[in-house]
């Protein structure tokens, strides 16, 4: 089938653009011409010809500096990914409730191969500074919420994650892989993580398990309270509560796909009461 006279899209040509996008980073969110082929290890000319198409689309936008920024359009695709979108929107009403009670930060990850990605935190407003942002990645074995997931992971991840050296971050970041999976053992038994200074000295995270309608956990979510203000116990029935009713949105939302989709309305758009 004919493409119309345009360039196919390539391998090499995909791969080019991706390593591209990598150039950015959370110290990095604008960079030269030059900063990008430096940081994606591009020739200056293949940059400058991919960069302008990448202009022309959305993917990247340039300042009046001539720096690169990632664009809007970029952002709104990504907005589409279902784990990321759909579920922030039937969880963020309950984040937000739990961050009014404590005044603390609220975070909410998923796994992403080895990795955690956090779909939303919310800041509290009297909260220990936290080094997370939405969209940002970190290892499954030191904070709450990827205590959570990786305890919840496929054995396979499991075992790739123990074998691989863990980073550390302060003194407190446990590191054998013995003390790691009574840990995970630990989580699936209590039902949430306690990560104690394992990222920062002055932070300690609970985090709890959200579930699909069928029981697998697909999410975390976990509340960051300066070390020593509260007890991981008093902490964790306040998490495992909004976690349940998380799980119980997507289980409600899961319910009006398949009642969609069988031509029945659901009650909650009949009629009003």
């Amino acid at each position: 089938m004919g493409n119309g006279g345009r360039r196919p899209v390539t391998g090499p040509v995909l791969s080019r653009a991706l390593r591209i996008f990598e150039a950015f980073g959370p110290r990095h969110t604008s960079l030269t011409l030059t900063d990008v082929a430096r940081r994606s290890g591009l020739p200056l000319s293949t940059v400058h010809r991919l960069a302008g198409e990448l202009v022309a689309w959305g993917a990247l936008e340039r300042d009046a500096a001539g720096c690169y920024r990632v664009g809007l359009r970029l952002w709104e695709v990504a907005a589409l990914a279902p784990r990321g979108q759909g579920l922030r929107e039937r969880a963020l009403p309950y984040l937000e409730d739990l961050s009014q009670v404590t005044h603390e930060n609220v975070q909410l990850a998923v796994r992403e191969g080895n990795e955690l990605v956090f779909v939303e935190r919310i800041a509290g407003s009297r909260a220990v500074p936290v080094h997370t942002r939405v969209g940002g990645r970190f290892a499954l074995s030191v904070t709450g919420v990827g205590l959570v997931l990786l305890a919840h992971a496929p054995r396979e991840v499991q075992q790739e994650i123990l074998a691989a050296p863990v980073e550390r971050f302060t003194p407190y970041t446990v590191t054998d892989p013995q003390v790691l999976l009574r840990m995970l053992a630990d989580v699936r038994t209590n039902g949430f993580a306690v990560s104690d200074r394992q990222v920062t000295v002055d932070a300690l995270s609970v985090a709890a398990p959200i579930r699909d309608p069928h029981g697998s956990v697909v999410a975390a979510v976990s509340l960051v309270v300066r070390y020593g203000s509260f007890s991981p116990h008093a902490l964790s029935p306040l998490v495992r509560s909004s976690a349940r009713a998380i799980s119980r949105a997507l289980a409600d939302q899961s319910s009006g796909w398949r009642a969609s989709a069988s031509g029945s309305v659901p009650a909650s758009s009949q009629a009003p009461r």
